[in-house]
């Protein structure tokens, strides 16, 4: 399975963007998705997840302002960013988790849960 991640660039502080990250290979319905962000010199931080029964946990800085979702049969999972703001900058990263069971309850906040990544699509909010 691989993740292909797009939709980053530069937008104004309020502005909006929306991420996909499309997966090839493997059964994505069945695949918790999540989406990270790295900004530089500071730790990869959860962002948004959607289980695969539909579950959905946001981080605390984005709650209100980010929507995540899943088109199971374009095998994409999205990434709303709304009322963006320079804290907002980073590196967004897409990732699965492979192993997940549809009655499964999972701490998707926990990075380690993800076990396929894929590349990173820049993200830069301008004051």
């Amino acid at each position: 399975v691989q993740l292909q991640a797009s939709g980053g660039g530069l937008v104004q502080a309020g502005g909006s963007l929306r991420l996909a990250c499309a997966a090839s290979g493997g059964t994505f319905s069945r695949y918790g998705m999540g989406w990270f962000r790295q900004a530089p010199g500071k730790e990869r931080e959860f962002v948004a997840a959607i289980g695969r029964n539909g579950r959905i946990t946001y981080g605390d800085s984005v709650k209100g302002r980010f929507t995540i979702s899943r088109e199971n049969a374009k095998k994409t999972v999205y990434l709303q960013m709304d009322s963006l703001k320079p804290e907002d900058t980073a590196v967004y990263f897409c990732a699965a988790h492979s192993r997940a069971i549809l009655t499964g309850i999972y701490d998707y906040t926990d990075i380690k849960m993800f076990d396929i990544w894929g590349q990173g699509t820049q993200v830069t909010v301008s004051s």
